[in-house]
């Protein structure tokens, strides 16, 4: 096999991995289960093993590691992850073999992706916002991932969209995270419904005027949330993500519609959906490895034939 990093994007329930040469192709790809019940050590020697096996499928020439983590994250260290409750822990203990390494924030790498092979491509300023179980925001700044100065940049899940709103799981009230994220709005429809377990995308598609409140509720929220960030740092574009874009014009147009609203003196950005899905974070992950390896442009090289790799599914 030809030169190929080893990419790992890890979840709160599960890590999506593969091999990708420097031509873009992706060699292979996995998926496992996160142990985070087994604990933060678990979980890293559960990481370490899963590079280790995904380098032994692709022999020699392995070039780089790249991961994609949760939590406040720097280059070189896993700083903070309160899902997986791991605090301070470096790159190359991720690793068992004598190779660079490199971290990376999993929005951020996503939006990383998305900017060099997805919906972003080619344009240096925009927002990747995916909405999944909760809801962080990518913001690409003349075409780099933004972290801020202490890597808390893109939360836009607490915006306190709704001042004196519902209380959130991080402390605030009202935050966007608690109205307009998946879980959120399965959460809320059955709070008012009475109708235990019920999933987002069920109440997009409802006419029960409880699940029309609630969906009603979400779109304002987040048209809120999108027009502060408009005006704050005024994107190109828009890029939607996450469970909760597959929604499709359920969920653009009366956010577009209200996004136009609100932004009564200026043109509202594009919204577009993202265009790498489930495989973002790898591939951003991918991006980080070859960065690791000194060849931070390689994947300005790579064609659209990455975007119809193998989902990892």
């Amino acid at each position: 096999m030809s030169s190929y990093v080893v990419a790992l994007d890890v979840g709160g329930t599960s890590m999506k991995g593969g091999l990708v040469s420097e031509n873009g192709q992706v060699l292979v790809t996995d998926r496992r289960a996160t142990p985070r019940a087994e604990g933060p050590d678990a979980v890293v020697t559960a990481i370490r093993e899963f590079i280790a096996d995904l380098a032994a499928r692709g022999g020699a020439g392995l070039a780089g590691v790249g991961l994609a983590v949760p939590g406040l994250v720097t280059a070189t260290s896993a700083v903070y992850a309160a899902n997986l409750g791991w605090r301070d822990v470096p790159a190359q203990a991720f690793v068992d073999m004598d190779v660079p390494v490199m971290l990376g924030h999993d929005v951020r790498t996503g939006g990383l992706a998305e900017s060099v092979l997805g919906a972003g491509r080619g344009v240096s300023d925009f927002l990747f916002l995916p909405i999944g179980t909760g809801i962080a925001g990518a913001m690409i700044l003349s075409g780099r991932p933004y972290g801020g100065a202490a890597g808390w940049g893109g939360e836009i899940g607490h915006i306190p969209v709704f001042p004196d709103g519902e209380p959130c799981a991080c402390g605030q009230l009202g935050c966007l995270e608690t109205y307009a994220s998946a879980a959120s709005v399965g959460r809320r429809y059955s709070e008012r419904s009475g109708v235990p377990g019920v999933k987002a995308e069920e109440v997009v598609a409802s006419d029960d005027p409880v699940a029309i409140e609630v969906w009603d509720e979400a779109v304002e929220a987040l048209s809120l949330a999108l027009a502060t960030y408009t005006l704050l740092l005024d994107p190109s574009v828009i890029v939607l993500g996450g469970g909760l874009a597959e929604a499709g014009p359920a969920l653009f147009d009366p956010v577009r519609t209200r996004l136009v609203k609100r932004l009564a003196f200026r043109d509202a950005p594009p919204l577009v959906p993202a265009s790498l899905g489930v495989n973002a974070g790898m591939l951003g992950a991918a991006l980080l490895g070859w960065t690791a390896a000194g060849r931070p442009s390689v994947g300005e090289g790579w064609t659209m034939d990455v975007r119809s790799a193998p989902a990892v599914s």
